[in-house]
């Protein structure tokens, strides 16, 4: 399939999608009732044509993904959970952070650079890229969570109450959400490396090594942030750094290594 015409109408439903939820948080600081339902049916409309880009990767006997698929891939995920989630909570607003972010990373894929230097996965292997690659989503989404929650924090203990803080649901349900985000992403992310280290021969090799070392610290980190929050309470500015900072070594694990292994040195990634 074509992927050429798609990738602009997945990125115009992202970004339009983003303009509305734009619309909407001006429509709340003008003390107007605004709905989710048109934001969400962009997304799910851009949701759709991008499984159309993502069909030809799944649809491989062997799941190949290379750099450039693993992006669209994690892109299509994203979009899924922040879809499914804000049929349930009031996680809409990430959109604002995400979509803009996503439909430039449509608009910047090339599908012949797939399977160019990519993994060849078939099996529980599969299984194992998959896993990782939805707990990677999850702790963006939680990230971005984090990054709401900060600007939130830092507006209220400047007592700046009526402005884009209205946007925001209560103090404690932006609370709630970030961590169970990162309750499901810690769960998630156990799989993955329970999956790793059952299904992938090799996992400490010398072109794996960092990505697993790396996991493995990012699953400590947010373990041990979790496990604060119900010893010590801990939440707010420590919440955001620690899942923040959980992101990062996650995505220079997931990301950075695979860029520079197959972008810059041209070689195969597990």
């Amino acid at each position: 399939m074509n992927s050429y015409w798609i990738a602009p109408a997945v990125a115009l439903s992202y970004f339009g999608s983003t303009a509305v939820l734009l619309w909407r948080a001006w429509r709340m600081l003008n003390g107007r009732p605004a709905g989710k339902a048109g934001a969400l049916t962009l997304a799910a409309a851009g949701f759709v044509l991008h499984t159309l880009m993502l069909s030809p990767v799944l649809a491989q006997a062997s799941l190949h993904l290379g750099f450039s698929g693993v992006i669209l891939l994690m892109g299509w995920q994203l979009v899924l959970l922040l879809l499914l989630g804000s049929m349930r909570a009031p996680l809409e607003n990430l959109g604002i952070l995400l979509f803009p972010i996503l439909a430039i990373s449509v608009l910047l894929y090339r599908p012949h650079a797939t399977g160019a230097t990519g993994t060849v996965a078939s099996g529980p292997v599969e299984l194992h890229i998959l896993t990782a690659s939805i707990a990677y989503s999850l702790v963006i989404l939680a990230g971005a969570q984090a990054i709401l929650l900060m600007i939130q924090n830092h507006l209220l203990h400047r007592h700046r109450t009526n402005g884009i803080v209205r946007v925001f649901p209560p103090l404690q349900t932006m609370e709630r959400l970030l961590f169970q985000l990162i309750g499901l992403a810690f769960f998630v992310l156990s799989l993955a490396l329970l999956s790793g280290m059952v299904f992938v021969e090799h996992l400490f090799a010398q072109h794996l090594v960092h990505k697993t070392v790396l996991s493995i610290l990012a699953w400590i980190i947010l373990g041990m942030l979790l496990w604060g929050h119900h010893r010590f309470g801990w939440r707010g500015k420590v919440a955001v750094r620690w899942t923040l900072s959980g992101g990062a070594v996650l995505t220079m694990g997931y990301f950075g290594s695979k860029f520079v292994l197959e972008t810059l040195l041209g070689r195969q990634w597990g």
